[in-house]
């Protein structure tokens, strides 16, 4: 059985393409059972599912899905070509009012904490948006 306590970091790079969303569902399954964390999985598929959509929807090239575990929290982020920060969340109470701004507003609701920053990957400006899960269940 792996050490559970380990910090490790996986990133796949994906094409601007819709079906990346469900390939970076499928992956952090797998990683998440591989790192015996399968109660996370269903909030941190939906966080991914968020992210990655709106990196793919808005990227102007490629871009990746990182997951980092580290002092028993998990991070999800999107790294996307576009240097501008994303919209602010919309409130999740008139979610069905509002045009934009439904992801973040879920991820904001569903993420222990959640933010962006600026991020350079392979000679390209682009920015990195994350999200952070507790691992708060004892194993």
């Amino acid at each position: 059985m792996p050490e559970t306590d380990a910090p490790w970091e996986y990133t796949l790079y994906i094409p601007t393409d819709p079906r990346a969303v469900t390939v970076c569902r499928r992956t952090l399954r797998l990683i998440l059972d591989l790192h015996h964390l399968p109660h996370l999985t269903e909030t941190a598929e939906l966080l991914v599912s968020e992210l990655v959509s709106n990196a793919v929807r808005h990227a102007q090239g490629p871009a990746a899905l990182r997951v980092r575990y580290r002092d028993r929290v998990l991070q999800v982020g999107a790294w996307d070509g576009d240097p501008q920060p994303p919209g602010p969340p919309g409130k999740f109470d008139r979610l069905a009012e509002v045009e934009g701004g439904r992801g973040l507003a879920l991820v904001r609701a569903c993420a222990d904490t959640w933010g962006w920053q600026p991020l350079s990957r392979l000679g390209r400006r682009g920015k990195l948006v994350w999200c952070e899960l507790g691992v708060a269940q004892a194993w």
